[in-house]
């Protein structure tokens, strides 16, 4: 299970005060998209899936928000980034996350930590991802 830990503020950046800026560690192998779980992790990360960026058609784990999902008995930890900082639909996202996770049979209660490292990068798109916000009409 992920702790939190203090983050170290930057000093040129613009924060929102809404936020709490918990750093995280730096994450091989991003995007992460569960592809090798099963069992209980593996609906938590189908639930994700099926969660929507709010402005594009496209699910959070293919635009590379979620770094990492750990499950340990009936208790969910998730760590997610947003694409910027002051993302105006972070409080809509993280419920419908919560909500989401908590729907998957067996889980009672949901860790939801946002992170900002690594920073988010387009990088960090699925190539299902990209393909979709293709079709969207954005070009990558």
């Amino acid at each position: 299970m992920s702790s939190e830990i203090d983050a170290v503020p930057d000093p040129d950046a613009e924060y929102c005060a809404y936020t709490d800026y918990t750093e995280g560690e730096d994450v091989d192998g991003l995007p992460a998209t569960g592809e090798d779980t099963e069992g209980t992790e593996r609906d938590v990360w189908d639930a994700l899936y099926d969660v929507q960026d709010p402005e594009m058609p496209i699910s959070i784990v293919d635009l590379g928000l979620i770094y990492g999902v750990t499950v340990d008995g009936d208790r969910a930890a998730i760590d997610m980034t947003l694409t910027y900082t002051g993302c105006p639909a972070r409080d809509m996202l993280r419920d419908e996350i919560r909500e989401a996770v908590a729907g998957v049979s067996g889980i009672e209660s949901v860790d939801l930590r946002l992170v900002w490292s690594p920073g988010w990068s387009i990088e960090m798109v699925t190539d299902q991802g990209k393909e979709d916000l293709r079709e969207f009409g954005l070009s990558i």
